[in-house]
């Protein structure tokens, strides 16, 4: 006969009354919330930087923050310098609410081993991840990391990659938004750089492959971190950052707006605003904004302002290659990606790095079912010995792969100049456009008036009494028969010509009749864009 063994008599109750079990379930809590310790915590406050926990109360709707493996610690590590396991390993990771919309969340804490992300931290965050495009929910990282913890060795470089790849295979399918709130040293830098936004903290946030230390160990040569991967470098320099703020709050503000012109995966309907803005209204300053001289600059940012509902565009990359314009907006409510060119900036050419911004976010928009509006006023490709040796065919054939691959509704008002290549990549009528309108001082044609007639009349010009003169008239005749939108609309080039005051109205009505689109693509594994 088999004899049981006795049961263990119960631990004393706590002296308050409370099960002791309840209360070291409490105490470890307690013991995560802390992170690295109150010191720690103390010196990111005098950095003027907030906690992991801090900044996620500010970024999600009170209250609804819910955590996920809070318990969690590293493993080990190879060197066996890590001897205090601290609870969470260096993540924050959970789902919450933002404008009662769910969402996924991780959060490095730099108090613990200075948020340098371990095995079990990207066990973590690739968690989450996966639980976010299970739920076809978004999922927005807040970075503040020292890199790879190099005491972990080969594992920390695996969970990089297992990041990366999630990255790569969740792009497009729900957003990915990393807000940078500190440091993000080497190899991390890739995983932001695969996701749709990066938004940067001026003075705090930091991104970088080769560090200060590294370049001085190499080279010799001492380099001041913000002159290498500051907010100013990614924001005008480089191209990688597209929102900067000047502190954490305005930042995680910031996410916040962005996501909310964004639908929460690829299969959704971007979310509808109730409008403010009269859909109807018409402003009549908007018949009076393009000069008579078509060598005259005007702010295109000035016609957005107009024709969007009012203070709803969220302009993306705003301090990089200025002579192109992208943004969110809103047009009676509805959520619509806009592009245009700037000719107060380089005259609105398109250069290889415009070239870059503009093909990138056609493609985020496409993916994320957001309605296109391209403002056309390009006089063409920027020429030069340099741009061409960069390869300004190759980032060029990028935005008309992108508008060609779009299938989300388009639509197009030519302002003023669209030449040559510059009227074919945006968002011409035969890349798949739905509508083009034209305003009268639309010019569309192969180029210029000047350089036609120059080409077309040469050995006349050059025959003749006056030849100044006689240029002058034969390109005043070609303006009037070939640049004007009356031609290209004769020739079914664009759908209608309006006075620029009824563009507002007549795009959310376009939009509205383009609403239920349906563009399937041809069947593939996927394209080869011109990289």
């Amino acid at each position: 006969m088999t004899t049981l063994a006795p049961t263990p008599p119960a631990a004393p109750p706590a002296p308050d009354g409370l099960d002791p079990r309840l209360s070291e379930l409490r105490a470890r809590r307690a013991q995560a919330r802390l992170g690295g310790g109150a010191d720690r915590l103390a010196r990111q406050h005098a950095k003027g930087k907030l906690g992991a926990r801090e900044r996620l109360e500010a970024l999600l709707d009170p209250g609804s923050f819910n955590e996920l493996e809070p318990f969690i610690t590293h493993q080990g590590d190879e060197l066996g310098l890590s001897a205090e396991k601290y609870l969470g390993d260096g993540v924050i990771t959970g789902y919450g609410q933002m404008e009662g919309r769910t969402v996924y969340v991780y959060a490095q804490d730099f108090t613990i081993y200075g948020g340098t992300l371990s095995e079990m931290q990207a066990h973590k965050i690739c968690r989450v991840m996966d639980l976010a495009v299970r739920n076809g929910v978004p999922i927005i990282g807040l970075v503040d990391s020292g890199g790879a913890r190099i005491q972990e060795g080969v594992k920390s470089l695996g969970g990089y990659a297992e990041i990366f790849r999630r990255n790569a295979q969740y792009s497009g399918v729900v957003p990915q938004i990393s807000v940078m709130l500190g440091p993000c040293a080497g190899g991390a830098a890739y995983s932001p750089a695969l996701t749709d936004l990066i938004i940067m903290v001026e003075g705090h946030s930091f991104m970088f492959l080769t560090g200060p230390q590294v370049i001085q160990t190499v080279t010799g040569e001492v380099v001041d971190p913000e002159q290498l991967g500051g907010v100013e470098v990614h924001m005008r320099l480089s191209g990688t950052a597209h929102l900067a703020a000047r502190d954490e709050r305005e930042a995680l503000a910031l996410c916040r707006r962005a996501l909310s012109y964004l639908p929460a995966n690829n299969v959704e309907a971007p979310p509808y605003a109730p409008p403010t803005d009269d859909p109807r209204r018409m402003d009549e300053a908007l018949n009076h904004i393009v000069p008579l001289d078509a060598t005259e600059a005007y702010a295109m940012h000035s016609v957005i302002a107009h024709l969007v509902d009012q203070d709803s565009f969220l302009e993306i990359q705003p301090a990089w290659a200025q002579n192109a314009i992208v943004g969110f907006a809103r047009l009676g409510g509805y959520s619509v990606g806009l592009v245009a060119q700037e000719p107060s900036v380089m005259a609105g050419v398109i250069d290889i790095d415009a070239a870059d911004k503009i093909a990138r976010f056609v493609r985020m928009c496409d993916c994320y079912n957001l309605p296109l509006v391209t403002l056309v006023d390009s006089p063409g490709f920027l020429p030069g010995v340099d741009q061409e040796h960069r390869g300004i065919i190759r980032h060029g054939a990028k935005v008309l792969y992108a508008y060609s691959e779009a299938t989300v509704p388009k639509l197009s008002v030519i302002t003023r100049k669209a030449y040559g290549g510059a009227y074919v990549v945006m968002s011409s009528k035969y890349l798949g456009t739905d509508v083009n309108f034209a305003w009268p001082s639309a010019e569309i044609a192969v180029m210029g008036a000047e350089g036609a007639a120059n080409i077309l009349f040469k050995k006349e010009i050059e025959a003749a009494a006056d030849p100044g003169a006689t240029r002058k008239a034969l390109a005043e005749d070609y303006r009037r028969r070939f640049n004007n939108p009356y031609y290209a609309a004769g020739a079914g080039y664009v759908d209608d010509i309006l006075e620029p005051r009824e563009t507002r109205p007549k795009l959310i009505a376009a939009l509205g009749a383009l609403r239920d689109k349906v563009a399937p693509a041809p069947p593939r594994k996927h394209g080869n864009i011109p990289v």
